[in-house]
């Protein structure tokens, strides 16, 4: 049991920390079509962790982890000295397609969990799928 709550926690933090860098980033992006293109990511994150809510409570009595406060504030400072030298659009994508790569990883190691259950792989593969996606969109935008 313990295992499935882990992934469901592992895979919320993602969630989160997604959500966390878009709202870094978007009152900085100037283009309205990544802007566009954003706030979509940012809403699928936002449903992922929603579906994790409304699934935790068969595995714990907790609430799921989400990112710390010291994770936002470096996410935080580490995004606002890479956009100080270049805040091109350009460059955004390149920062926000590093975030998504670390993402997929974490979630393709969530998927080898042999302890999962299939709802909660399915719910990892909906977002590891999510972001790969994401990578594809904002290849354009580089």
């Amino acid at each position: 049991m313990e295992k499935k709550v882990n992934v469901l926690d592992e895979l919320n933090k993602g969630a989160c920390m997604g959500m966390d860098a878009i709202s870094f980033v978007i009152d900085k992006v100037e283009d309205n079509d990544l802007k566009k293109e954003l706030k979509t990511q940012y809403n699928k994150y936002k449903n992922i962790s929603k579906k994790i809510n409304k699934l935790y409570p068969e595995y714990s009595d907790k609430k799921p982890h989400e990112t710390s406060a010291m994770n936002k504030v470096m996410t935080y400072y580490g995004v606002e000295m890479r956009l100080m030298k270049d805040d091109s659009t350009s460059h955004i994508a390149e920062l926000l397609m590093q975030g998504t790569n670390m993402g997929i990883i974490e979630g393709r190691r969530l998927l080898n969990h042999k302890d999962s259950t299939k709802e909660i792989n399915k719910l990892v593969k909906e977002y590891v799928d999510m972001q790969e996606d994401a990578i594809e969109v904002l290849k354009t935008f580089l």
